[in-house]
């Protein structure tokens, strides 16, 4: 039986819970609201500040390679994402795509996986931004408690910004991008220009000197921990219904971001490597804030607390980006019926709040594991593998339906006539590649102590999810068959 096109008209054909209510999301984000959203989940602070230490400790230097290489990878799924977009601009994103390319079942599987993998993440952003909280107040932060106290309180604020007026998301967004353009770039232009002390080849030394046993062994581990500064970008997918001229202006924002995001994070790293000795980054690398110590050797102490005000109100915009771009998937899988209705219902300024809080609570509990500094370290792993197993599923889906003629992306905006078939099967390549590069077991990466459960975190938790998805729609499928029918009336 041949497989049928998707319609030209999609997505307003599908039958969902906001067709039948009339309940649609208010198109109130611009392109620009719509950049700012992405740049701010992919965030340079967040991307390169929560890395750098641990790039440091394992590969021991000469990652930049590494960084540049995962961008121009990521590029090729950002133009698969884009293409996607650019014909079926709907809430969701990669997970409405997968539903209507590959069917219910598949969207399904793509469904719970987004959503535990933007949860998890956004969980490791209210860790790590808990962590600059407390660094900017003054107040303890060490013990595993207090920081899942800031934590928690990192999140309330994030959870504030999202359920109040749209226009105090749009500024606090906004005063994001202008603390990473001062916080990355303009710290980063200084050290450049004033404090450079080393050479550029500088870049590209000392791999394979620091826990990794080797160079290759270094730079595989270099392109898995830089796998965590280039996500994101999808944001800009997940609020589609929400932008203006969608099928323009997605695209535009998700390649946008996406390059803006990569330049600064490969200028800052470059910056921060130049201007530094290795002893010195090494040394701040033992600490959970290993980048004012650095950036205070260089100015003076008056630059602390600025600097760490930068830093809070970037990680800030980063973690009310993630709540909205999560809840936007829980808010379209709950009105294809795959999670609870009421997580799609919609505030009186069409919004779905009690989608906001359903996210946000479920990542409240997932601080929980910061208790123990390994379920936390798992919580991280898997908040980046999961999202590189649905960059893998997306990619995939596109390149299958592309190849049998299930999904004509000629029908789209955005046109790349034969291109896009070479794109689409090198990011699908790529990104399985590094899910397989993530999720591998590396005692020197985590700790040669760490149990047994860490070191496999991504495919323990993915085998568990995909496992217990799969019961869910056996059991659902059985139950369908051995329901009575019922018989009409005479």
């Amino acid at each position: 039986m041949p497989i049928k096109p998707c319609p030209d008209n999609f997505p307003e054909v599908i039958p969902s819970l906001a067709s039948e209510t009339g309940d649609k999301l208010h198109r109130s984000m611009s392109v620009w609201n719509s950049f700012t959203l992405g740049f701010a989940v992919v965030s340079p602070v967040v991307g390169l500040y929560a890395i750098i230490s641990v790039q440091t400790v394992v590969t021991g230097g000469g990652w930049f390679a590494a960084l540049v290489t995962c961008l121009a990878m990521q590029l090729l799924v950002a133009t698969v994402y884009a293409e996607l977009s650019s014909q079926f601009p709907i809430a969701g994103g990669a997970y409405k795509w997968t539903h209507q390319l590959a069917g219910a079942t598949a969207g399904q599987f793509a469904g719970v996986i987004y959503v535990s993998s933007t949860i998890a993440m956004l969980t490791t952003t209210a860790y790590t931004g808990g962590v600059w909280l407390s660094l900017f107040s003054g107040l303890p932060g060490e013990t595993g408690h207090a920081l899942v106290m800031w934590g928690a309180v990192f999140l309330l604020l994030c959870t504030l910004v999202n359920v109040v007026n749209v226009n105090i998301f749009k500024l606090v967004i906004t005063l994001g991008v202008y603390a990473e353009v001062v916080g990355s770039l303009g710290v980063a232009l200084l050290l450049f220009l004033f404090f450079r002390q080393h050479s550029f080849s500088e870049l590209f030394q000392h791999l394979g000197t620091g826990t990794a046993p080797g160079e290759t062994a270094a730079f595989l581990a270099a392109l898995a921990i830089a796998g965590w500064a280039f996500i994101g970008f999808d944001a800009c997918s997940t609020i589609a219904e929400e932008t203006n001229e969608p099928k323009r202006m997605v695209p535009r924002a998700v390649f946008l971001s996406l390059c803006v995001v990569g330049s600064v994070v490969l200028f800052n790293s470059a910056a921060l490597t130049l201007a530094f000795d290795r002893d010195t980054l090494q040394t701040a690398s033992n600490t959970s804030d290993p980048i004012t110590p650095v950036i205070v050797s260089s100015f003076g102490h008056w630059a602390e607390k600025p600097f760490l005000g930068i830093v809070m109100v970037a990680f800030l915009a980063c973690g009310a980006s993630v709540v909205k771009y999560t809840s936007r998937i829980v808010y379209s899988m709950a009105r294809e019926g795959n999670m609870p209705a009421v997580l799609s219902e919609l505030a009186p300024d069409k919004t779905p709040r009690k989608a906001v809080l359903f996210t946000v609570s479920l990542a409240g509990l997932g601080l929980l594991f910061g208790l123990n500094d390994g379920a936390v370290a798992t919580v991280i792993a898997f908040g980046t593998g999961g999202l590189y197993a649905m960059f893998s599923m997306t990619t995939g889906v596109g390149l299958y339906t592309r190849l049998t003629g299930r999904w004509n992306p000629a029908l789209g905006e955005l046109k790349l006539g034969g291109w896009g078939l070479a794109i689409n099967t090198v990011a699908f390549l790529w990104s399985v590649f590094e899910l397989i590069n993530i999720a591998w077991p590396r005692p020197y990466a985590v700790s040669p102590a760490a149990p047994w459960w860490q070191l496999w975190a991504v495919p323990l938790v993915l085998g568990g999810i995909v496992g217990v998805t799969s019961l869910y729609i056996l059991v659902n499928k059985i139950r369908k068959k051995t329901a009575p029918r019922k018989v009409a009336p005479q």
